[in-house]
């Protein structure tokens, strides 16, 4: 492309980007949509910009090119759905579950005594280190991994001890696994 030809590109644009992308957001609703629109017809109508020999119809291109872009995007959006038969299930997570675990964990704590409670918490909610616990505390490490380890056993008990509530598929787990154990 001729350097002049550029230069009254660029002129063009200068001259017409307001006016072109109102017709832009006509086109589309979101104002940064609006943008890439515009920015694309325009890169579009840069490589054509020779051959537009009437530089007045010049906005009615670049209106026609916005709007086959946009229909363009249009029906890439549209691909990404495919009809089915039937709705999958959906299931809402509420955090009903979790504040029920939640409950359970707080009515099985008080079971525990204090110091017994205290070393839990600040080992597995806090999640402080043996030494840092033991100094919270004022006991030593040796305490404090032997006090988890009680309290720890204890609450699998408790836990064990109650009735059953019917789990859903992939929760049977024990409520232990993958929790560090007392010998930190």
């Amino acid at each position: 492309m001729a350097e002049t030809e550029v230069l009254g590109f660029e002129e063009y644009v200068r001259s017409r980007q307001d006016a072109l992308l109102r017709s832009a957001r006509r086109l589309v609703r979101d104002p940064v949509d609006a943008q890439d629109l515009l920015q694309t017809a325009l890169a579009r109508t840069f490589g054509r910009w020779e051959g537009i020999a009437d530089k007045s119809l010049a906005d009615a291109y670049l209106r026609r090119v916005m709007l086959n872009t946009r229909t363009e995007w249009w029906r890439a959006r549209k691909l990404d759905e495919v009809p089915v038969e039937q709705l999958p299930e959906t299931s809402l997570d509420d955090g009903a579950e979790q504040r029920a675990d939640r409950a359970l964990l707080m009515e099985v704590l008080r079971v525990l005594a204090p110091k017994q409670r205290s070393v839990v918490v600040l080992r597995h909610w806090e999640q402080m280190s043996t030494e840092e616990t033991a100094a919270a505390l004022g006991m030593s490490t040796g305490t404090v991994k032997s006090t988890l380890h009680r309290a720890l056993a204890r609450m699998r008990q408790e836990l064990e001890s109650r009735e059953p509530v019917a789990v859903p598929p992939g929760r049977g787990e024990r409520m232990d696994r993958g929790q560090p154990q007392c010998a930190a």
